[in-house]
């Protein structure tokens, strides 16, 4: 019979090292199941694939029957506003899927003055990312889709393959030029979700045991054993996990973790037409990750990248990890995720060394008056 711990290795006493962070060749039997658990798995979203259909945000929410409203109980919230396709506007306690829409655009080329040789600029220079707010996609970065590139003609034209790889061109493609009605304009777009980390602050912070890790490897909450305290809020260095205004409780993606135990893929990996997200074993995902990474490269895209696939970052590497065309930040993800436990088991350390020295201080200070007494 397995069981099951609410707290990281680190904290379990499972892991020697008292690490808490770093890789970690299984996360769920460093959790306390027996060595026969399942492999772990995950997700893998593609995000050069992702055509925001919004699929993906449907079938969580019927499956969970997710309530329509947000977590502050507006139920116009969820209408679109006119201003974007985007929606629901980031992941919360009734949205556990997010499909981000990233729009980019050139900046308009002015004949304004500056630094250096006359047409250094010009229209082919890299401009920053207009859209999504403040001018940088979704939180920063910038892209130059007229640059050249692999496929490329020298006059800044792309051919039909390059531009569809780098996403220019989303109406009106004419096969023949390789360009789009509007070639200002690219759109960028990803189906975020909880990343179950190998090191989840957020579990790690649970004072009730409401998260705990699934045989699977992955993260889930039980909303009847939730306190509704928050302290998961603030760990997570994602921003994923959420409450709700009625009962403080706390809500994320499951993973389907239902589904899991029957043998079933997640609902938003079955609902996803264009195989965006992809489910399935996690060491079997990241080798068709880097797979696909790597044909992408050799086609011209050099700005892919993968996201949440590396062991050593700051979590320990994500059990939902992604395939992006463009910096993190411009899809609204943290450049540098650190798992907000890490530095646990210094704080302990220097604290006990703190209280020694206070502690010392007093013992001091009263054998120091007792002395003046007795003269």
């Amino acid at each position: 019979m397995t069981t099951v711990s609410s707290a990281s290795p680190a904290l379990t006493g499972n892991d020697p090292a008292n690490r808490l962070y770093g890789p970690l060749p299984d996360v769920s039997g460093e959790a306390g199941y027996a060595e026969d658990h399942p492999a772990r798995v995950g997700f893998f979203t593609d995000t050069s694939v992702c055509i925001g259909c919004k699929a993906c945000e449907v079938a969580c929410k019927e499956w969970n029957t997710l309530p329509m409203d947000d977590a502050d109980g507006n139920r116009d919230a969820m209408a679109l506003t006119g201003m974007s396709y985007d929606n629901t506007g980031m992941l919360g306690a009734s949205s556990w899927r997010h499909v981000a829409f990233v729009e980019q655009s050139r900046a308009v080329d002015l004949p304004m003055p500056g630094v250096g040789l006359p047409g250094a600029g010009g229209a082919g220079a890299a401009a920053p990312a207009a859209g999504c707010g403040s001018g940088g996609g979704c939180g920063g970065g910038s892209v130059d889709p007229h640059a050249v590139s692999a496929g490329g003609d020298a006059d800044g034209g792309l051919t039909a393959q390059s531009s569809v790889l780098n996403a220019e061109a989303l109406s009106e493609f004419d096969p023949q030029t390789g360009h789009s009605a509007d070639r200002e304009i690219r759109w960028l777009m990803s189906s975020d979700v909880c990343k179950h980390c190998t090191h989840a602050g957020c579990l790690d912070v649970c004072p009730t045991g409401a998260l705990f890790r699934t045989e699977f490897g992955t993260v889930v909450v039980q909303g009847d054993i939730c306190n509704g305290c928050g302290y998961c809020v603030p760990a997570c260095p994602y921003g994923v996990i959420d409450q709700r205004k009625d009962d403080g409780r706390v809500f994320k993606c499951t993973m389907c973790y239902d589904r899991l135990t029957d043998g079933l893929q997640p609902a938003c990996a079955t609902a996803c037409p264009t195989q965006s997200i992809q489910f399935g074993d996690l060491d079997e995902l990241q080798a068709r990750a880097d797979a696909r990474l790597a044909t992408l490269k050799e086609q011209g895209v050099e700005t892919a990248r993968l996201y949440g696939r590396d062991e050593d970052d700051g979590v320990g590497g994500a059990g939902a990890f992604f395939l992006l065309l463009d910096e993190p930040e411009v899809y609204g993800l943290p450049p540098d995720p650190i798992v907000t436990t890490r530095d646990l088991p210094s704080m302990w350390k220097h604290a006990v060394g703190g209280a020694a020295m206070v502690v010392g201080f007093a013992l001091s200070a009263v054998l120091g008056s007792r002395k003046g007494l007795r003269r």
